[in-house]
């Protein structure tokens, strides 16, 4: 078994401090809705949905091996970790510049974008897995918010029938509840599907160094991806909450349900087929059919319009300054 490098400590470092900011970066699309109608208070619902991220990147692994061995071909990259740590820089400054704006991008496609400018700068395009890449990266970029705007239109307009027969102040009792389950339902999705993300760029390293025989995920990493997830949760991503939860669409409790729930149905199914689809891409797309349901003009599409373009410009924005990066590595004489 090799030494550990300095560099693999450095790596390791720097993917839980990407795992941290998304935690807090992302913890919007759990509990925003909850939020802003006032189901819960932000530290109920911060400790909550801390507590379910931690529970759902234990469910699953398929993610992580899309993200460590089918964005990039690691037989031809095999020995350069650096790509690694270039790919998680470019995520990084991403998720914090949206962070600092206050808009919801995603920081699966910032991490995605990061590994494939860092893997082109390296070895050319022929380094990327194409098939693997347009099945569960482009395609689910595009269908995954759709999909989340279909089912949380079609969604509510069945909740709304069954609001039309219930007494109001029944309703709104009934659906105050069972919004805490559906936020629920969306922080386990959220963990099962981004927290794999990290252990797959950090299972990827340990490959490139002969670490491990195969992009396999041990255990040691899924713990500590998984506890580093929960903790940049606690931190929150307040400025989030306020665009996801008041600016799309005013929210009430019925209406956080059925797109918290329309979600989460998407996210789970996603992670099953091992597509590392964007959580914040899928809860505002469900916000936003939702309030197309009651009526198109409730949805305030000029911010929609800016996150379509935030969401459109992730991955060649993190690749480019990955693949930046990588190059200053290379000209450093580190590669």
């Amino acid at each position: 078994m090799p030494e550990v490098s300095l560099l693999l400590i450095v790596i390791v470092v720097v993917a839980l401090a990407f795992d941290f900011t998304n935690g807090a970066h992302d913890c919007a699309n759990a509990i925003a809705t909850v939020v802003s109608t006032k189901v819960l208070t932000p530290r109920k619902a911060v400790i909550m949905a801390a507590t379910l991220n931690l529970a759902g990147a234990f469910l699953g692994t398929e993610v992580a091996e899309t993200v460590g061995k089918g964005i990039v071909r690691p037989e031809m990259i095999t020995g350069c970790q650096l790509i690694v740590l270039a790919a998680l820089v470019g995520a990084i400054i991403w998720n914090v510049l949206t962070w600092y704006l206050g808009i919801p991008s995603s920081s699966s496609h910032a991490l995605v974008g990061g590994l494939m400018g860092a893997a082109v700068a390296f070895g050319g395009w022929e380094t990327l897995s194409y098939q693997s890449i347009t099945f569960k990266v482009v395609l689910p970029l595009f269908l995954s918010p759709l999909a989340g705007m279909l089912a949380g239109m079609l969604f509510m307009l069945v909740l709304a029938w069954c609001v039309h027969i219930m007494n109001p102040t029944q309703a709104s009792f009934v659906f105050r509840k069972l919004q805490i389950l559906s936020s629920a339902f969306m922080a386990t999705s959220h963990g099962l599907n981004d927290a794999q993300k990290t252990m797959g760029i950090i299972t990827l390293a340990l490959f490139l160094g002969h670490w491990i025989p195969e992009v396999h995920v041990p255990l040691w990493v899924k713990i500590a991806c998984a506890s580093v997830m929960g903790l940049g949760t606690m931190v929150g991503g307040w400025k989030i909450i306020k665009t996801m939860g008041h600016k799309i669409f005013k929210l009430e409790p019925v209406h956080g349900f059925a797109a918290e729930t329309s979600a989460a149905f998407v996210i789970t199914t996603a992670s099953h087929f091992g597509a590392p689809i964007s959580t914040t891409h899928v809860i505002s797309a469900s916000v936003m059919g939702v309030g197309a349901a009651k009526r198109l003009t409730a949805v305030r599409w000029g911010v929609a319009g800016n996150l379509l373009i935030a969401w459109v410009m992730t991955i060649p924005c993190s690749a480019t300054i990955a693949g930046l990066f990588f190059l200053l590595f290379d000209l450093a004489g580190l590669v």
